[in-house]
C-alpha cells in the first residue's frame, strides 16, 4: 500500500513524514523545502505476529508494510506552474490514497504561506489544484478520442462518460464525490485521476488538543464537516509529538510516553487504521518455524486470490486452504490441539478470507 502525503507548505507534512518513517526528510520553516518526493516504508504494527512467533518459535517475523511518499508543498496555481510547478503531481498519481495534512494550530513562529490559518481555504486550494490537473488530463483524452468516437459507438459512449466526469470537475467537485457502478469504477480507476483517490484528512494540532481528539478545536471541526461531504476519513495528529515519539528507542518507552499524554495510540497507528478502513483492507497470516508473515488483501478476497499474494503458483494450482482463526489458535496453544478440537477448517475456492485467518495453502502445479 502506498500513501501520498500532500498539503500546503509549512503545515507539518515533512515533520510528520520524518516522524512516522524516520527517513530523515529535510524539514524547515520555509516553503518548498521538499522538492523531490521523499519515500519511506513503515512496518504495520500487528501484535498477532509476535504471539505467533512465540507459539511456533519462528526464526523471523515479516509484517506487512506501507509506503509513504512526501510530496512537495502545493500552492495556489501549482497546476499551472506556480511554486515548484506541477511536475510532482505525477508522483501522487501512483499512490493508493492521499494523506492530506491540514494545519489546525496557531503559532506565530511558523509562517503560513497564505498569511493565516484557515483549514477550509487550505483544503480547497489543494483540491482545486488536483482538480485542474485532472481537467488537463481529461481534456487531452477527450480531444484524442473525439475523432475515433464518430465511427465507434463504444468509444462514443466512453467519450460521453468522460465528458460527464469533466463537467463535475469543472464544477469544482472531486471525482470521488461521484457515484459509479462496478464497470464504471474500474474504468475511472484506469484513468488514475488525482481527485478519484480516497483521502485521509490529517489535522495537525497542538499537543493540548490531542487527548480529546481535538473535539473543541474549531479548525478540526471544520475539517470534519468538509470531509463528511466526501465520505473521507479524518485523523487527528500532532506532528511534533510524533517526532518526539520517533526519538524513543523502545516500544515500552513509546507506550509510556503515550500514556503520560493520555493517548491510546500514536498518530501513525491512527493513520494505518484509517488507511485500512478507507481502502477496505485486512491481513491474513501465515505461520511456521521459519517465518511468521502478514499479507494484506482487500476485504472480500477469495482464498485462491489471497494465496496469489504469496505466489502466482498458489492461485493457479489452488487445492484448498487449511484455515484457523487467530484467536482460536492462540486459545488452544498449538496447531495439533486445534486440529484435535476440530478448529482447523478445510476451505475451498469460494472461501472468503477473514481478517486474522492463519492459513496453510495446499496447491499443485
Amino acid at each position: 500500500m502506498k500513501l501520498g502525503i500532500v498539503g500546503l507548505p509549512n503545515v507539518g507534512k515533512s515533520t510528520l513524514f520524518n516522524a512516522i518513517t524516520q527517513a530523515g526528510a529535510e524539514s524547515a520553516n520555509y516553503p518548498f523545502c521538499t522538492i523531490e518526493p521523499n519515500v519511506g516504508v513503515v512496518s504495520v504494527p500487528d501484535e498477532r505476529l509476535e504471539k505467533l512467533k512465540e507459539l511456533y518459535n519462528s526464526k523471523k517475523v515479516v509484517p506487512t508494510a506501507i509506503e509513504f511518499c512526501d510530496i512537495a508543498g502545493l500552492v495556489r496555481g501549482a497546476s499551472k506552474g506556480e511554486g515548484l510547478g506541477n511536475k510532482f503531481l505525477s508522483h501522487i498519481r501512483e499512490v493508493d490514497a492521499i494523506v492530506h495534512v491540514v494545519r489546525c494550530f496557531e503559532d506565530p513562529n511558523v509562517v503560513h504561506v497564505d498569511g493565516s490559518v484557515d483549514p477550509l481555504r487550505d483544503m480547497e486550494t489543494i483540491n482545486l489544484e488536483l482538480i485542474f490537473s485532472d481537467i488537463e488530463i481529461l481534456d487531452r483524452r477527450i480531444q484524442k478520442g473525439s475523432k475515433a468516437a464518430r465511427a465507434d459507438k463504444a468509444l462514443a459512449s466512453e467519450l460521453e462518460f468522460l465528458k460527464e466526469i469533466l463537467a463535475t470537475l469543472e464544477d469544482g467537485k472531486c471525482v470521488r464525490t461521484m457515484e459509479f457502478n462496478d464497470d464504471q469504477k474500474i474504468f475511472v480507476d484506469s484513468l488514475n485521476l488525482l481527485t478519484s483517490k480516497p483521502v485521509i484528512y490529517t489535522t495537525n494540532v497542538c499537543e493540548d488538543d490531542l487527548a480529546d481528539e481535538a473535539q473543541n478545536n474549531a479548525y478540526v471541526n471544520i475539517v470534519r464537516e468538509f470531509a463528511s461531504s466526501e465520505d473521507a476519513e479524518v485523523v487527528v495528529v500532532c506532528a511534533q509529538i510524533e517526532a518526539e515519539i520517533a526519538e524513543l528507542d523502545s516500544d515500552e518507552e513509546k507506550q509510556e510516553f503515550l500514556e503520560t499524554l493520555g493517548l491510546e495510540q500514536s498518530g501513525l497507528d491512527k493513520l494505518i487504521r484509517s488507511s485500512y478502513s478507507l481502502l477496505g483492507l485486512m491481513s491474513y497470516l501465515t505461520a511456521g518455524p521459519q517465518e511468521i508473515r502478514a499479507w494484506t488483501i482487500k476485504s472480500g478476497t477469495k482464498a485462491p486470490v489471497a494465496g496469489g499474494k504469496i505466489h502466482s503458483d498458489i492461485e493457479r494450482g489452488f487445492i484448498r486452504a487449511e484455515t484457523i482463526a487467530f484467536d482460536d489458535l492462540i486459545g488452544v496453544g498449538t496447531m495439533s490441539a486445534a486440529k484435535d478440537k476440530g478448529l482447523v477448517r478445510l476451505e475451498g475456492k469460494e472461501y472468503i478470507v477473514k481478517d486474522g485467518d492463519v492459513i496453510l495453502f495446499r496447491f499443485n502445479v
